[in-house]
């Protein structure tokens, strides 16, 4: 098995020198392991209405470095929202889900087409607004949430 993205790896201990210059080199590559690791995790402070990179990157054509960037939306209908992304290509929205209750219970809200399912709040979204098709038979929407992720422009 050849696994791409392992667990980085931060050492748990290290010999310090007691030479002045050997301990200089030894503290920088202590510096850099801790911050390389470190910078492969997903960053986990994500805002409502504002950007935010995860600390997930992206090689796509020409290995350009594309960050994963994550912006989270709260609503309490299902007329469309704007969601105010000017930096991004159509298909570059790659992770897009959400939430949303009747008072009572906790639905799934589903990525979808511009075509309405039965039973069931989907959403697509534009390059301007985030638009809600609400199915036949679909459970009331009182409030929600959705998380769109996108590549952005390099």
């Amino acid at each position: 098995m050849n696994i791409i993205n392992q667990m980085p790896f931060l050492r748990t201990s290290r010999e310090f020198p007691t030479d002045l210059g050997l301990l200089c080199d030894q503290m920088q590559k202590a510096y850099v392991d801790t911050a390389n690791c470190v910078n492969q995790r997903i960053i986990g402070l994500f805002p409502t209405l504002r950007p935010a990179i995860t600390g997930q990157s992206f090689f796509l054509a020409n290995n350009i470095r594309r960050q994963l960037l994550v912006q989270v939306y709260e609503f309490t209908t299902t007329a469309s929202i704007p969601h105010n992304i000017t930096d991004v290509e159509a298909g570059q929205f790659i992770r897009c889900e959400g939430s949303y209750t009747n008072g009572t219970n906790t639905f799934g809200l589903f990525f979808a087409s511009s075509v309405a399912i039965a039973g069931q709040i989907t959403f697509y979204v534009t390059s301007t607004q985030i638009v809600f098709l609400v199915g036949a038979g679909a459970p009331a929407l009182t409030k929600g949430k959705i998380i769109l992720q996108w590549l952005a422009e390099p």
